[in-house]
């Protein structure tokens, strides 16, 4: 990821509602989530919703896929992990046991089932 990939993601991500919907499809896993359950989650119209998830689309963090009648939304877990390595590749400046806690704190991303978004 370069910077300028990077800014749009920023930029995508720091509306309130967007971090809701990316952090929820992050733990919706691979088989996402409609719009319209993304909608009742997270408490939006659906014509507002359908301008946030255009927004995430459009910066890379999520991808849409139709099914029958839905549009399935899934979080692009390498666009995610693309923005921390972007992140993270300067990171310790030749001492890793700075970075020790975020590589942890990485490491533990393997699924766990669903969990509540705070």
């Amino acid at each position: 990821m370069d910077q300028r990939q990077a800014l749009i993601a920023f930029g995508a991500l720091s509306q309130e509602t967007r971090l809701y919907i990316v952090r929820m499809l992050v733990v919706s896993g691979p088989g996402g989530m409609a719009a319209g359950a993304i909608a009742e989650k997270a408490e939006v119209s659906p014509s507002n919703i359908s301008f946030h998830l255009k927004e995430l689309e459009r910066s890379g963090l999520i991808a849409q896929q139709r099914e029958s009648r839905s549009i399935i939304y899934t979080a692009n877990y390498e666009a995610l992990g693309g923005l921390v390595r972007f992140l993270m590749e300067d990171c310790c400046s030749g001492h890793p046991e700075i970075c020790a806690p975020a590589a942890e704190v990485a490491a533990c991303c393997a699924p766990k089932g669903k969990e509540k978004l705070q």
